[in-house]
């Protein structure tokens, strides 16, 4: 798309979004949201980017492949449940720990989650983005 406006606007409205994104994920233990809006308004600011700048410049944004974003989400959804086992409770179990902050398993699975919405939606959006360009 071969928009000035959009262009100018596009990196302030993908930032804002993967912020946001953010928010929402980590509110969503507690609170309405988590990890599947969160990644999904993080992979919409993706495309957003992608519809100014084209597909390679998103893939530059994002760093790494999307699809190797999406399994280092899910072997942390999986890691996240497996600590309840080491601890002899079923999996899945809420589990919270003390490092300084509370975290718990619930948000490294939310975080998981995210990674996992992220990497698949993005990759699915730039592959339509690039077939529609040809």
């Amino acid at each position: 798309m071969n928009s000035l406006i959009l262009r100018t606007l596009a990196p302030v409205i993908t930032l804002l979004m993967i912020v946001f994104s953010v928010f929402v994920t980590l509110r969503g233990h507690n609170s309405p949201g988590g990890g599947f809006i969160g990644g999904l308004l993080a992979a919409s600011g993706v495309a957003l980017y992608a519809l100014a700048f084209g597909v390679e410049a998103a893939r530059r944004l994002l760093r790494l492949h999307p699809l190797t974003i999406a399994a280092a989400g899910l072997i942390l959804s999986a890691l996240s449940g497996m600590v309840s086992a080491i601890y002899g409770v079923p999996y899945m179990t809420g589990l919270w720990f003390d490092i300084g902050i509370p975290v718990s398993t619930v948000m490294s699975f939310d975080i998981g989650v995210y990674l996992v919405v992220v990497g698949a939606f993005s990759s699915i959006l730039l592959t339509l983005e690039e077939k529609e360009d040809e």
